[in-house]
């Protein structure tokens, strides 16, 4: 006989425990969403609700342009990241080869150094070979710390990947190109969509590594932002803010919707 399985008792105390952790993660975000709407240009107290800071936002010509920048470095080092990365995946996954271990856990040493020192040994890179920072530099430093994530998330999908069903496309007269991009690539893609969206996060709020390897001309919004902490945020970065939390949220969706429906594909 099949066993019954056990239903879980509804205990107050945990949905309490939850509603305050759920209320320590979202009540920022709230408040800086809030705050966009305040009349108070010092935006200490909410005094009043308007729409103003929507339209002056565009009037500020350097939050803009850095807002530009963070959406350029982001673009292009999310895409370089996914390329290189899940090629780095597939060929550590299919190949033998010497120091294949090594190069498996120097892949982590991005990932568990503290930011700082990471950020330090860029800049001396850099400065070593005499390039000046710019958004070059600027792009390279944030592909270095986010292909390692597409790396492990990929990995994680091609560790249940079945390789007979690319065999199975070969023996049918598919060459490797084809069997990559009509087998191979569809069946990994939720992996890859996972770490382009860790890569797309990472990069847009990053402040340590951009701070080191930015240049005069290639600044970024949280540069900026953190620039004007000193003198106080002004309610046109919040309305900035908003927009961007509400873009996040639409990526976000639109992924997980491709995500599932490549899922049920398979």
């Amino acid at each position: 006989m099949m066993k019954r399985r056990k239903v879980r008792e509804f205990k107050p105390g945990s949905v309490f425990y939850a509603c305050l952790v759920y209320l320590f993660l979202y009540l920022p975000i709230f408040v800086v969403i809030a705050f966009s709407f305040n009349t108070s240009e010092m935006n200490i107290t909410f005094q009043g609700f308007t729409f103003e800071w929507y339209g002056r936002m565009f009037e500020n010509r350097q939050l803009m342009q850095s807002f530009f920048n963070t959406v350029i470095v982001a673009f292009w080092s999310t895409i370089l990241s996914v390329v290189i990365g899940t090629l780095c995946a597939l060929g550590l996954y299919k190949f033998e080869f010497k120091l294949k271990n090594l190069i498996s856990s120097s892949l982590y040493i991005p990932i568990v150094i503290p930011e700082l020192v990471f950020a330090i040994a860029l800049l001396i890179f850099f400065s070593s070979i005499n390039v000046n920072m710019n958004m070059v530099t600027l792009i390279i430093a944030h592909v270095t710390f986010s292909m390692p994530f597409v790396v492990i998330t990929v990995r994680a999908r091609l560790a249940g990947f079945d390789k007979s069903i690319e065999e199975a496309a070969r023996d049918l007269g598919a060459n490797e190109f084809r069997t990559f991009f009509r087998v191979t690539l569809p069946m990994i893609s939720p992996g890859v969509i996972s770490g382009g969206m860790l890569a797309l996060t990472m990069s847009l709020d990053d402040v340590v590594v951009s701070f080191f390897t930015a240049g005069p001309e290639s600044q970024t919004l949280p540069l900026k932002i953190l620039g004007m902490v000193r003198k106080g945020v002004s309610p046109d970065v919040n309305a900035l803010s908003t927009l961007m939390i509400l873009g996040t949220i639409v990526i976000l969706l639109t992924a997980t919707l491709i995500q599932g429906k490549l899922e049920k594909k398979m």
